[in-house]
């Protein structure tokens, strides 16, 4: 488990100040936290995953943020989009995510493109993450940047939630670990989303937040992330299990062709 990208400066006073409750973790300390600021996270989606994800690992101090979006803030986006004001409606949500996170922390580059990534510029854009956030509500995104993610060797963290249930895993870790379609088919049902079925404003949050404590953890190296392990949770029922995944050897992604 390994970023790409790592620095050697010494931490300023500010920064040992700003992050001193994480430095002072036993398993994680001053290297840990400086791996995280020469880190690149490519974060796709900045709805209602993505707004609690942003917020932690900015807050956390990883170093360079790069953020896609092509939507505006809607009205139904705040009930669990709390990165987002009223008044902010029909704004372009990059950029007001990226104001409200330089105002959490200054010291970190944020890099915004309000559009879709696809093609060549979704290509160059993961080949130079240390780690991809999935924060879209599609599968044919999702599906897509898997692919990418694959290609380059890039870690992806892919969360998704829906009426009061959400799920979590890490792919892509090692040669050996599944991928999205691994574990899913390209035919899925696209009608299985929040617009079409609901849900309760604090379960994205809950899983925007995993999502950020695993790409840490990943980037970090510190830890296990949930390499080949499927986290499902039910909050109605308070119901948590893992399911272990398996790499699929005859996937059309990832398997040995």
């Amino acid at each position: 488990m390994e970023s790409k990208s790592h620095i050697d400066n010494d931490l300023s006073d500010s920064e040992l100040l700003r992050y001193s409750r994480q430095i002072m973790l036993p398993q994680f300390g001053f290297e840990a936290q400086k791996k995280l600021l020469g880190s690149r996270v490519l974060l796709i989606g900045i709805g209602g995953l993505g707004s609690i994800s942003s917020m932690y690992l900015v807050a956390a101090g990883v170093g360079h943020i790069v953020i896609s979006d092509d939507d505006v803030v809607e009205i139904t986006n705040l009930q669990r989009q709390i990165i987002y004001n009223t008044d902010e409606i029909n704004q372009k949500k990059v950029q007001v995510a990226k104001n409200r996170l330089q105002k959490i922390n200054p010291n970190i580059q944020i890099s915004i493109f309000d559009q879709k990534l696809e093609g060549e510029l979704l290509s160059q854009e993961v080949s130079l993450a240390d780690i991809v956030i999935d924060g879209t509500d599609n599968y044919k995104s999702r599906f897509e940047i898997n692919k990418q993610c694959v290609m380059s060797k890039t870690a992806l963290v892919s969360a998704a939630t829906i009426r009061f249930e959400g799920q979590l895993t890490v792919f892509n870790v090692t040669d050996n670990s599944p991928c999205y379609s691994c574990l899913y088919q390209d035919t899925m049902d696209e009608s299985q989303t929040c617009a079409e079925n609901g849900v309760l404003s604090a379960v994205p949050g809950v899983f925007g937040s995993l999502q950020a404590v695993e790409a840490i953890k990943f980037l970090a190296e510190v830890g296990n992330v949930l390499d080949g392990e499927l986290l499902i949770v039910d909050n109605l029922m308070n119901e948590f299990r893992k399911i272990k995944l398996k790499k699929d050897m005859d996937c059309l992604v990832c398997g040995q062709k």
